[in-house]
């Protein structure tokens, strides 16, 4: 069955818009504020939070950088995944918080991340798409058919 010409566009630009927070989470977050997050995520109980953050920013760029090429895409959207579980139990536990304002806003994280969970398993299930490198070399590993 083939595909609608503007379902390579749409998979890209959805790649494109799904990784963008991650990118920018470690660009213009994570990167320039190091110290002052690895003192938040103590405060918070991850252990070895240098050595943490640096993986998490790992993570977040090679993933969101494959995602973008759509190259190793389903790894990419893997080391997302784990990086999104392991946020999502740190940070927004909104199970253990009293305030019923604060415990709202940490659910709404919670349930944000709960859908970018969902992405990245889509995309591990299914790969990058047809606008992609996954698929461009996939198509020149496979025998032409009109060849034969």
């Amino acid at each position: 069955m083939s595909q609608h010409p503007i379902q390579g566009l749409a998979s890209l630009l959805g790649r494109i818009m799904l990784a963008t927070i991650f990118f920018m989470s470690a660009v213009g977050n994570k990167i320039p504020n190091f110290d002052n997050i690895a003192g938040y995520m103590a405060s918070e109980g991850v252990p070895l939070p240098k050595i943490m953050l640096a993986g998490a920013i790992v993570f977040l760029i090679a993933g969101s950088l494959s995602l973008i090429a759509g190259f190793k895409a389903r790894l990419g959207a893997g080391l997302l995944f784990v990086f999104l579980v392991l946020a999502t139990y740190y940070f927004h536990d909104f199970w253990t918080i009293e305030d019923a304002q604060a415990k709202q806003g940490q659910m709404i994280h919670f349930m944000k991340n709960l859908a970018l969970m969902g992405s990245m398993l889509f995309v591990m299930a299914n790969g990058a798409g047809k606008m992609s490198l996954d698929n461009a070399l996939a198509s020149r590993s496979q025998p032409d058919p009109a060849a034969a």
